[in-house]
């Protein structure tokens, strides 16, 4: 999950490895795009307002290397227009903050129901974010 507030990765965090996910966290873009050829998650979360690179380059950046990888942003973002482009850019979905758990967790397992790796409920336990 790539997130410049550290209680929303926490919370995130705790809800996620609650329900058998492994968690990798990231502050800031350019860590999560170190990290994500050697590394890549089974599914993405993650903000728009973030420092140096925004959510929008890293998923520009993500879409052109990684574009299998399925990415639910999460953010407070509501200005007109945007989720209309990150949907262009390759987001799966669209969820504003403050997010609602049963949402982003049926969010999740749509975004990941469409990848290879993700075919039944029962096999989330060990998926990395």
């Amino acid at each position: 999950m790539l997130d410049d507030e550290i209680e929303f990765r926490k919370a995130l965090h705790r809800l996620l490895t609650g329900r058998g996910f492994r968690v990798a966290e990231y502050e800031c873009g350019r860590d999560l795009l170190s990290a994500i050829d050697s590394d890549p998650p089974d599914c993405l979360l993650l903000d728009l307002h973030l420092p140096e690179l925004s959510g929008f380059e890293v998923l520009e950046a993500l879409h052109s290397r990684q574009p299998h990888i399925p990415v639910v942003v999460i953010t407070a973002d509501d200005e007109p227009g945007t989720p209309e482009r990150v949907l262009k850019l390759g987001a799966f979905a669209y969820l504003k903050k403050p997010v609602d758990r049963d949402c982003l967790l049926d969010s999740i397992g749509k975004a990941m129901a469409g990848t290879k790796e993700y075919r039944k409920t029962s096999e989330k336990v060990g998926k990395r974010f």
